[in-house]
């Protein structure tokens, strides 16, 4: 997990990499992890708000399907989209 600002917010980021065999495996565990990392966060630092790392990639193959939409709405998993080659962020996802 790292720890980070984005302007005057306080973030931690937890990178996750989705390269098993099963994409539906690896989202299960990364939702899993998130809320649990979300709730230890939340009582060490209150004010820090937690994002899941994704690749570009997985976030268009995975991430835009409706249901895994509805989900991540659902459970409050914040989004950041990163193109691992550039070591940009495209997208924060609230």
């Amino acid at each position: 997990m790292l720890i980070a600002e984005k302007g005057n917010e306080r973030i931690a980021v937890e990178v996750k990499s989705f390269i098993s065999k099963s994409e539906i495996e690896d989202l299960k565990n990364a939702i899993g992890q998130f809320v649990l990392y979300r709730a230890a966060l939340n009582e060490q630092e209150p004010g820090r708000k937690l994002f899941l790392a994704i690749r570009e990639t997985t976030y268009q193959s995975l991430f835009t399907a409706p249901k895994t939409l509805a989900l991540c709405q659902r459970e409050g998993i914040n989004l950041l989209i990163f193109n691992p080659q550039t070591e940009e962020v495209v997208l924060w996802i609230e």
